[in-house]
């Protein structure tokens, strides 16, 4: 690996988001959803949400999308209610049990994806990069209260 100190951080902070995107990108096209949807899925996985408060979580993925994926989070989501892996119930969406299934495969699909991201890198390296660049967002006015301060 070569050394390469003197590149600022937000050069290496682009770059890694963008190589994370193009992964995300290839890895789930296999399997026939979007990032977005998949962002979708993983967040209704949890709990599940109205169409408001998923606006509201995803803000930070809702950015200009490449051209041949959906414009919009109405457009993933009517994708995903059409492939019955999202049902709604009086304005409340949920996974269906389908679209459990498939959540928990692409789960453990992206959760491989992540552990070969960050092969070589300890717990600890992890979660002092994770610190530091929470610590960089919060001096830069970076309060959590916004739709930047939902996790995926």
């Amino acid at each position: 690996m070569t050394e390469n100190h003197d590149r600022p951080l937000g050069f290496w902070l682009k770059l890694v988001d963008s190589l994370i995107a193009k992964q995300f990108a290839v890895v789930l096209e296999e399997h026939g959803v979007t990032r977005l949807q998949w962002q979708l899925l993983n967040t209704l996985a949890k709990k599940p949400a109205t169409h408001d408060e998923l606006t509201h979580a995803l803000g930070p993925y809702l950015a200009p999308t490449p051209a041949d994926e959906p414009d919009t989070l109405d457009e993933h989501l009517a994708e995903l209610i059409e492939s019955g892996w999202i049902v709604s119930d009086g304005g409340v969406l949920s996974l269906s049990g389908q679209g459990g299934t498939g959540w928990e495969k692409l789960n453990e699909v992206v959760t491989n994806m992540r552990e070969a991201s960050s092969a070589g890198i300890t717990a600890e390296q992890y979660a002092t990069t994770v610190g530091s660049l929470q610590r960089m967002a919060e001096n830069l006015g970076w309060d959590g209260s916004g739709p930047e301060g939902e996790s995926q």
